[in-house]
């Protein structure tokens, strides 16, 4: 268990920088904020936490610390080393990628992955993965509605009992002028 638990964060960041959304379309640091989400880690830490080397997790480590995701928020001596502990700038982040629409499909899957990763040992409520032909003002009026519900999640986030998960995404399965 990491020896340094709360830290100061800002509520929200926008993410939205292109280099910020590079950063994130990689499954390692996806899992690298989860851990921090609610706790400050080490490299060392991380790496135990995520079975990967610790060169590996350092490496990642400075990429989300480069692109100002994550920052050291104490330093500790631990025998003749200094130890950096690690985490978000803030609790929670908010992606828009108009400025880099390259990193968005590989940020959705990377986010996907993490959804996968974490409900293969999750208790599922409900799930399913739906396809439907839509007019495109029907699949823009079906986004619209998704933001409400994530909105509405999120505003709805006490601090308070269990950590519950929502994943939304939607996608054009084929070109939409196929």
């Amino acid at each position: 268990m990491p020896s340094v638990r709360a830290y100061e964060a800002a509520d929200t960041l926008l993410v939205s920088r292109p280099e910020q959304l590079r950063a994130l379309a990689s499954q390692p640091r996806h899992a690298i904020l989860s851990l921090l989400r609610e706790s400050a880690h080490s490299a060392s830490e991380l790496a135990a936490e995520m079975g990967m080397p610790k060169g590996t997790v350092g490496h990642h480590v400075k990429v989300l610390e480069d692109v100002g995701l994550i920052h050291v928020v104490e330093t500790r001596r631990v025998r003749a080393v200094t130890e950096k502990y690690y985490g978000r700038v803030a609790r929670l982040f908010l992606f828009q990628g108009e400025e880099a629409p390259d990193a968005v499909p590989p940020l959705g899957a990377a986010s996907l992955r993490q959804a996968a990763d974490e409900v293969e040992h999750a208790a599922l409520a409900n799930f399913g993965l739906v396809r439907a032909r839509l007019a495109p003002a029907d699949a823009r009026r079906f986004e619209r509605r998704l933001k409400r519900l994530v909105d509405d999640f999120r505003a709805n986030d006490s601090g308070e009992g269990p950590l519950v998960s929502l994943v939304v995404a939607s996608w054009y399965s084929e070109p939409p002028n196929a």
